[in-house]
């Protein structure tokens, strides 16, 4: 992670002008008084911690995205006698131990510090926004006071949300106006892809039996020596160019015909987004803004705030009292 740390000299922060506008019950200033260490406390436990595991940024990132259709921390819930978690749902199955673990470890760092007063919803803003940081990536201010929910999303719920890899655009697009974003959101929020690993299993349609005509024939014989064969259970990285760093290369993959998932491809291929894909491929600044507005605007759709939901003392069970 040296490169990365080198990284964050030329990461521009975003100014006030670029963010969307804060929802009633968050504040930019939600916690000074009652835990005014909480961002030096999660910047700093990460810092360490990325540096240690490169892939705990993509890890991060990701539990906040498949948060954020409801943007409560019941992504976090563990499984009851009567109900399965939302982790246990295809779409989420795959995320990362050492994020819920990274989670885990701040829950205990705050309520130290602080007690019981930052959400687990709030810490997944600001894991996520920092891991993108931490990375390479913009810093940005996150508006904070989200409330922790209590009640674990229908299996049903949570794979609608999330379109299959093998989703085109119009799909994508109507998963994302579902829930308030647009098309530049679509397409600045996949950047995200610029971390990351995925399963054979999510594109090796591309390879097998024969080869997606969209995709880069040296990068398809590339794909194969990680993927030899259909259904495998090998993973690759989705960005071949900067796999662990937070920038543009992930469009510029795109233009290249060079990326990983279906859904990833189409951005370019696709007259409604292939504009943006082609922008951001050339300016990282300008991608840079349009991530951290999106991800402002992504962090809070369907907040709790106010008397609404709880703070969990443990981010994974509801407080005694309280139901599931």
């Amino acid at each position: 992670m040296v490169v990365c740390s080198f990284l964050l000299l030329f990461a521009p922060a975003i100014s006030a002008g670029d963010y969307p506008p804060t929802v009633r019950g968050l504040s930019y200033s939600f916690y000074r008084r009652s835990c005014p260490q909480v961002e030096i406390i999660v910047r700093n436990f990460l810092r360490q911690a990325i540096r240690n595991d490169a892939g705990l940024a993509a890890g991060l990132i990701r539990l906040h995205f498949h948060d954020c259709f409801g943007c409560d921390a019941s992504v976090l819930l563990k499984r009851t006698a009567t109900e399965a978690s939302e982790l246990d749902a295809p779409p989420n199955e795959t995320i990362r131990p050492s994020a819920l673990t990274a989670v885990t470890k701040l829950r205990t760092l705050l309520n130290n510090a602080c007690g019981a007063v930052v959400s687990c919803a709030d810490i997944l803003a600001l894991a996520a926004r920092d891991a993108v940081h931490l990375a390479g990536g913009p810093d940005y201010d996150v508006p904070l006071g989200r409330r922790d929910g209590v009640t674990i999303a229908a299996r049903e719920h949570v794979v609608a949300a999330f379109p299959p890899p093998s989703s085109n655009v119009t799909a994508l697009l109507n998963a994302v106006t579902k829930i308030g974003l647009d098309v530049t959101d679509l397409v600045a929020l996949s950047g995200a892809h610029t971390l990351g690993i995925s399963r054979c299993i999510s594109f090796d349609d591309r390879l097998f039996p024969t080869q997606d005509s969209s995709m880069d024939s040296r990068f398809a014989s590339n794909l194969k020596l990680s993927c030899p064969a259909k259904n495998t259970t090998n993973t690759t990285v989705i960005d071949v160019r900067t796999p662990n760093m937070f920038d543009n290369k992930y469009y510029v993959d795109l233009v290249n015909h060079q990326g990983l998932l279906t859904s990833d491809q189409v951005l370019f291929s696709d007259d409604r987004t292939r504009g943006i894909v082609a922008r951001f491929a050339v300016d990282q600044s300008a991608f840079f803004r349009s991530f951290a507005f999106s991800m402002v605007k992504m962090a809070q759709i369907q907040v709790l705030t106010g008397v609404q939901g709880e703070i969990r003392v443990n981010c994974f069970v509801p407080n005694a009292g309280s139901g599931s």
